[in-house]
């Protein structure tokens, strides 16, 4: 009496739950670092003077 009854099924759902807690807060936590890159990314290209811009798109369109 009064005690905890933790069923086989109430254990499998919790463990379910978690695991799809997880990987949804990964993914998500991946997405947002992705945008922040580009956003990074971004800004500083926006420093760049027009020679390094120039310098930096012949390098990406040789290779």
């Amino acid at each position: 009496m009064g005690g905890i009854d933790v069923s086989i099924i109430g254990m499998f759902i919790a463990v379910v739950t978690g695991l799809g807690s997880y990987v949804l807060g990964k993914r998500m936590r991946e997405k947002r670092a992705a945008k922040r890159r580009e956003k990074d990314r971004i800004a500083s290209q926006a420093g760049e003077t027009r020679q390094v811009r120039r310098a930096r798109e012949r390098k990406e369109r040789d290779g």
